[in-house]
């Protein structure tokens, strides 16, 4: 899985990091959302997927890698 952070789309809601907190974190300056690893194993896939299924921004982009 190939993950992608548009982080000019970001609204920095926190629901990425509520979701998958090992792929996601927020900036502490204005909460925008950071990608912490673009590959992330197989193990967090689906946590990935709910992030980017609640992402009110659809911020989020997957692709399969």
């Amino acid at each position: 899985m190939q993950v992608t952070l548009h982080q000019d789309k970001c609204v920095a809601s926190g629901q990425c990091v509520l979701a998958a907190q090992d792929v996601f974190d927020q900036r502490d300056l204005d909460g925008v959302a950071v990608l912490l690893d673009d590959r992330p194993p197989a193990e967090l896939h689906d946590d990935v997927r709910q992030a980017a299924t609640v992402c009110p921004a659809l911020a989020i982009a997957l692709a399969d890698a």
